[in-house]
């Protein structure tokens, strides 16, 4: 899962790259609606593809104020804009700089998803990661 910071105390939640490669092609995403409150893990949005149904799960709780209509129509954009169009909801956390503190920024994930590609024999990602 990735997590953007707004201006206005709302987070941006998607899903990355990596992720949505190793899901397959992805066929439909519903995100979860406005207004549902979500507890740490709980589910944001489901996906599905040809080898995969699951949860997108939260890291953080908070309440779903946005949810991104765009990507259940074109559940592709999760493969062709996963760090923009294929947002997939929009949360207003309840504590942001807690929440914040938890989780682990990208450049330091890089490393440790590389290997972990390596240990499992994994090739990459199509399209870019």
């Amino acid at each position: 899962m990735w997590y953007r910071e707004l201006d206005d105390g709302l987070v941006e939640v998607g899903v990355t790259s990596v992720a949505v490669a190793m899901a397959g092609t992805i066929v439909a995403v519903t995100p979860k609606r406005a207004g549902r409150r979500l507890a740490v893990r709980n589910a944001c949005a489901v996906f599905e593809s040809g080898k995969f149904v699951g949860p997108a799960k939260v890291a953080f709780p908070g309440e779903i104020v946005r949810s991104n209509d765009a990507i259940m129509e074109q559940p592709g954009l999760a493969h062709t804009d996963p760090y923009g169009a294929a947002w997939l909801v929009v949360l207003l956390p309840d504590d942001w700089r807690a929440a914040k503190a938890l989780l682990t920024p990208g450049h330091k994930v890089a490393e440790p998803y590389l290997e972990l590609m390596r240990l499992a024999n994994f090739a990459g990602c199509t399209g870019g990661c």
